[in-house]
């Protein structure tokens, strides 16, 4: 993975590759219910060791990026699903990792919402040349997605395949 082969890497060395190259987005946005969406974002960057007035800044230009600056100082409780998603993405690219890993992104989510979300993650992996891998029973991701693969009885499933998945039609 970029380069590197993580299966002769010691525990310490696949926690700082993690730390530096891949940003998480869960099902259940993980965001910390006593910070303000700023805060959520700026833990993320402290932990990779980007501290103080430089957190902050990257912080509102990430959250700036997801379309939330205007609720910077709003605590998750008076977020929408999406907009808790989009903290939760803002987060996930904190540190601008190459990798972003989402599991299920739009599970929690009502349709106009969930088609806000795909189309974010789209633009943000096109333009900040990123990878994108995403776990989901979604169908609407089979649209945007450039490759699918998908899980049948244990084994996966290449894209070619996937068009004529049953989740496709």
């Amino acid at each position: 993975m970029l380069g590197q082969d993580l299966t002769r890497m010691g525990r310490n060395q696949l926690a700082k590759f993690r730390l530096k190259n891949i940003g998480f987005i869960f099902q259940e946005f993980n965001l910390f219910p006593a910070l303000t969406a700023l805060e959520n974002v700026e833990i993320a960057l402290n932990v990779k060791g980007i501290k103080g007035k430089t957190a902050r800044q990257e912080a509102m230009h990430l959250l700036d990026q997801v379309s939330l600056a205007d609720r910077a100082s709003k605590y998750p409780r008076d977020l929408s699903g999406g907009q808790k998603q989009r903290v939760a993405i803002a987060r996930a690219l904190a540190g601008d990792p190459q990798i972003i890993m989402a599991d299920e992104p739009t599970a929690a989510l009502d349709s106009q919402s969930g088609h806000a979300v795909i189309a974010l993650l789209r633009k943000l992996a096109k333009e900040g040349n990123r990878t994108v891998l995403m776990v989901t029973h979604d169908p609407r991701i089979i649209d945007v997605a450039d490759r699918v693969t998908y899980l049948e009885d244990g084994m996966l499933q290449t894209s070619s395949a996937a068009v004529n998945h049953p989740l496709s039609a």
